[in-house]
């Protein structure tokens, strides 16, 4: 299946567990690192990059336990640090949600 260049805020709300009213204010509060295009209509459309950056700041704000001040600052000092970090622990709940699918089809399968 291809990828699509585009995404709704919508279907960036569904990807990361969170609402459209909270996309649009970290956007207001990270206008270096969350960037949507917009169109005529003023509909925001994300890229890749977007999303990657709204699931770094959602680490840094909800695992990370920092406030928006600190998740700013954390953004600057420390990018390279954060950004591996957010993508391993993306890494290891993928891993995990398969490790559970896995568990239960072999639920399923003793079952039968």
């Amino acid at each position: 299946m291809k990828e699509k260049r585009y995404y709704s805020i919508k279907e960036v709300a569904e990807m990361v567990s969170e609402s459209e009213p909270t996309l649009r204010y970290w956007e207001s509060e990270f206008p270096n690192h969350i960037t949507p295009r917009r169109n005529e209509h003023g509909a925001r459309f994300f890229t890749e990059k977007d999303i990657e950056d709204v699931r770094l700041i959602k680490h840094l704000l909800r695992n990370g336990k920092l406030k928006i001040e600190g998740a700013k600052k954390r953004l600057e000092s420390r990018m390279d640090e954060t950004k591996r970090n957010s993508k391993l622990l993306t890494h290891l709940q993928n891993i995990r949600k398969e490790l559970k699918e896995l568990q239960d089809a072999m639920d399923a399968a003793v079952t039968v």
